[in-house]
């Protein structure tokens, strides 16, 4: 019984996991926009972080200045990747609604 429920809690766990870092449900082009949003987000720590480094001899906010426009084009890709993210799950949602309401107007026939 204890493994049974140890087994439970550790599937519940993947669970919860694979729902709530992979947003979106689909497996191949889940994981290739994640990846990409991860790869993203990379780009907006090493583009902050190495402009921030090269310009702080120089002066403090003038090196603020310039990591802040060396992560722009990692924050650009983040807003496009989570628009796309958005878009799709909005798509998924329409087509749940579509779906019951459908069975409503069948049920209404009736």
């Amino acid at each position: 019984m204890k493994s049974m429920k140890k087994r439970l809690t550790r599937q519940s766990i993947q669970w919860v996991l694979y729902n709530h870092t992979m947003r979106l449900g689909d497996r191949p082009l889940g994981f290739i926009i994640n990846f990409l949003l991860g790869v993203a987000w990379a780009f907006v720590l090493i583009g902050a972080a190495t402009s921030f480094l090269a310009f702080y001899n120089t002066n403090l906010f003038s090196a603020l200045m310039y990591a802040l426009i060396g992560a722009l084009p990692g924050m650009v890709a983040v807003l496009l990747l989570e628009y796309i993210i958005t878009s799709k799950e909005k798509y998924e949602e329409l087509k749940k609604q579509t779906k019951l309401l459908d069975e409503l107007v069948d049920l209404f026939k009736k």
